[in-house]
């Protein structure tokens, strides 16, 4: 089995009253594509930013290459080589997509340099021809490039993105597909949410379901493809 780059066991999260993790328990590992997926509300976005640092945890723990991490601040976990790609890509719009993406460069935790500033305008060629404009002027589809490639620029060992197609044209969202393959390809550990069933079943290698805060699904993409009852149950496709 691969290292466990992410563990999470038994979480549970509240949002004041409300219970919306139930005892969840994801793992991730070195090299690992995961889909995550369930319909609106069932609790994708909580379980991301509990294991992240955004949101305490009511009960349970993380674990980072096997470090507990419950509750640590983001930008602890962010050391130990996991990069968020967030809903609604979080650029910073008064900042010029050259300082985007010269801002965050740095090695990875094991000292590598994989992904530089020149390899991440070679992998999203329409960036290089915007270097100098604002991150806030940029389309839909070049933000998400941007927030893609910086978090590249970090060079983790995990990505974890959240709504990757979101909003995007299918000439864009196909693109976006394309270079998450080659992210992949490259070896980045990665954890994709998005509706797109069969898009994302192409690159993951497990698919795992939320319902109402619950693991109901954690299995090859394949099978799920394979189970119309649980498709139509619990992603209504």
């Amino acid at each position: 089995m691969a290292e466990r780059l992410l563990h999470a066991v038994e979480l549970h999260t509240h949002y004041g009253l409300s219970h919306v993790l139930r005892g969840v328990t994801f793992t991730v590992g070195e090299g690992e594509t995961v889909a995550l997926m369930g319909r609106n509300g069932m609790g994708k976005t909580t379980l991301i930013r509990s294991m992240l640092g955004y949101v305490t945890p009511s009960a349970g723990s993380v674990f980072v290459r096997g470090r507990p991490m419950t509750g640590a601040a983001p930008y602890m976990v962010a050391r130990e080589g996991v990069a968020y790609v967030p809903e609604g890509r979080g650029i910073f719009p008064n900042l010029t997509v050259r300082e985007n993406l010269q801002m965050p460069e740095r090695a990875g935790r094991d000292g590598r340099r994989d992904w530089t500033f020149d390899r991440v305008l070679a992998t999203f060629p329409p960036l290089e021809e915007r270097l100098d404009l604002g991150a806030g002027l940029l389309s839909g589809g070049e933000q998400q490039m941007l927030t893609i490639g910086r978090a590249l620029v970090t060079n983790p060992d995990l990505l974890i993105l959240d709504e990757a197609t979101e909003g995007l044209a299918p000439l864009i969202a196909s693109e976006i597909w394309r270079i998450l393959a080659r992210i992949r390809a490259a070896g980045v550990g990665t954890v994709i949410v998005d509706k797109n069933t069969r898009a994302i079943a192409r690159i993951a290698d497990r698919a795992i379901v939320l319902v109402k805060g619950r693991v109901v699904f954690d299995a090859s993409p394949s099978e799920l493809i394979d189970n119309r009852e649980a498709l139509q149950q619990h992603l209504g496709v």
